[in-house]
């Protein structure tokens, strides 16, 4: 049985790390905007009740099964893994500076340039556009590269996105797995 994080926890998560999931040469390396305080209190990526990234990663077919955020290293088996441009803990993706966006776009291009995956999917359009400085770029295959690696937008799997559904999502992330096998 999963144990929530009390109010305690969930106050005491803000401004923590959580570590990536990732090793060399990934199939796809998903990346996050930031840890929810959820996500910091458990050491989970994506592990806020009401957040849709497992759901989608399961039904697009990258995986056979639904993980929940406590198993993410079986990602890795799958040539999968996650990190986020931001490394700290908020309540809200919208509580990040915009300079601290642009240098996890650094972040990220050196974690690329480092582990080589095959793509990375950028899981916040926005955040995408602040931190890479192209405020027109829209979901999907981006026509640049990252550190020489394909690079896709994704919407944000968080329950607060309701322009996306699951549904709406899963077939976005079904679209990167076809562009990737």
């Amino acid at each position: 049985m999963r144990v929530r994080p009390t109010r305690a926890e969930l106050a005491a998560a803000a401004g923590r790390t959580i570590a990536d999931v990732i090793r060399p040469d990934l199939r796809v390396l998903f990346c996050g905007i930031n840890p929810s305080l959820y996500s910091a209190a458990t050491g989970h990526h994506f592990a806020r009740p009401g957040n849709r990234f497992w759901p989608a990663v399961h039904r697009s077919g990258f995986t056979e099964r639904q993980l929940s955020p406590g198993q993410q290293d079986e990602l890795l088996t799958e040539g999968l893994g996650i990190t986020n441009m931001v490394a700290r803990a908020t309540a809200r993706a919208d509580e990040l500076s915009r300079a601290e966006l642009i240098a996890g776009a650094e972040r990220l291009t050196e974690q690329v340039r480092r582990y080589r995956p095959q793509w990375v999917a950028v899981v916040g359009v926005t955040a995408y556009r602040i931190g890479f400085g192209l405020p027109r770029a829209t979901l999907g295959r981006q026509t640049e590269t990252l550190g020489g690696v394909g690079l896709w937008v994704l919407p944000n799997p968080s329950g607060l996105n309701a322009r996306f559904q699951l549904d709406d999502l899963a077939a976005r992330f079904a679209e990167l797995r076809s562009a990737v096998l």
